[in-house]
């Protein structure tokens, strides 16, 4: 196998991870700041990017926030 072809299967498999760790902390509710900062540097520039604190805490607020006393 030539050291490019490794190059390319090793950054291969890199890339398939970091899918599959953003898969993963989607699954159980953890949100991606990282995802969340690079899109909105790239889409809207002219807004100031959230820090991670005040990204982790709007998150919270809109899976948790809005539920009104039901149990299920």
């Amino acid at each position: 196998m030539a050291s490019g072809s490794f190059t390319g299967l090793l950054q291969d498999v890199e890339k398939a991870g970091r899918y599959l760790g953003q898969a993963m902390r989607l699954m159980v509710g953890q949100p991606d700041y990282e995802a969340y900062a690079a899109h909105a540097r790239a889409v809207h520039p002219d807004r100031p990017v959230m820090s991670y604190e005040d990204f982790f805490r709007e998150r919270q607020q809109a899976r948790y926030g809005s539920r009104t006393g039901r149990c299920c």
